[in-house]
């Protein structure tokens, strides 16, 4: 099953990181973000990979490109640039079979999962989308198995975000009881993740996002909801850049589910 990956916004809001680069490269460690959710859909056998690029497209193509150079060692001859590479003493080799895709740097990310729609073979039910900016501990295969069982055209994964401003608790008399610190909202909200079958893009028009094709499928009750509890951090501001590389850092990962 394909997995597309929508990569192709510039991250305006996070414009310290992205003004050079599309915010799936932003680093996480010593790995773009992107890496980190390509690895997550690998854990669990989901290792071929469409890419819907758009800003700084080449930035993103020229990483795993050079993906052998950066991972060993190697002699090169400047005069005929002719490489010899010492593979066998590579620390990290990834398994990813990958399609780029050039869906436009205007597009809107609904015509972007249409655009990668011919590069998924004909033998194939359902197809996987998610964004290059949120990395999680979901379970693959259970979200997998919901949607199989669920039977509708889409499934999202469902999550509780953090509220971005601490909430104040009052009493009967309008005195203040209580701060609670960016407190979890009880509201679902898309967390991405999300998986389909090709009935999709009867749903899905040309120049729109793709929470119009959601909402059709929804009115015709053929969207599901996979309830994720878990781990889930999307990286949309530098603070939260900030925040998760900390918690890389810190070796104790939710979403390093990979060995």
């Amino acid at each position: 099953m394909k997995v597309i990956i929508l990569c192709g916004g510039t991250g305006t809001r996070l414009k310290e990181e992205t003004e050079y680069k599309p915010k799936p490269m932003v680093y996480i460690g010593n790995k773009p973000i992107i890496w980190h959710i390509m690895k997550i859909y690998a854990s669990y056998g989901y290792n071929e990979f469409i890419l819907a690029l758009g800003y700084k497209a080449d930035y993103i193509k020229d990483f795993f490109l050079n993906q052998k150079a950066f991972t060993s060692d190697f002699t090169l001859e400047t005069r005929n640039h002719k490489t010899k590479f010492y593979l066998d003493d590579r620390q990290e080799v990834d398994n990813f079979k990958i399609t780029f895709v050039d869906t436009g740097v205007d597009t809107l990310p609904g015509e972007r999962i249409l655009r990668c729609q011919k590069y998924i073979p004909e033998r194939d039910k359902y197809f996987m989308v998610t964004y290059g900016d949120g990395v999680s501990d979901i379970n693959i295969d259970a979200l997998v198995k919901f949607h199989k069982k669920q039977k509708t055209i889409g499934t999202l994964t469902g999550i509780h975000p953090k509220f971005k401003f601490g909430a104040v608790k009052i009493n009967d008399k309008n005195l203040v009881t209580e701060f609670s610190e960016k407190p979890i909202m009880q509201d679902w909200v898309n967390g991405g993740y999300m998986i389909f079958d090709k009935r999709y893009f009867e749903y899905q028009k040309e120049k729109e996002l793709e929470h119009a094709a959601l909402k059709r499928l929804a009115a015709i009750k053929q969207l599901s909801l996979y309830k994720h509890n878990g781990f889930w951090f999307c990286v949309d501001t530098n603070k939260e850049y900030e925040e998760l590389n900390k918690i890389w850092k810190s070796g104790k990962a939710p979403w390093k589910i990979w060995t």
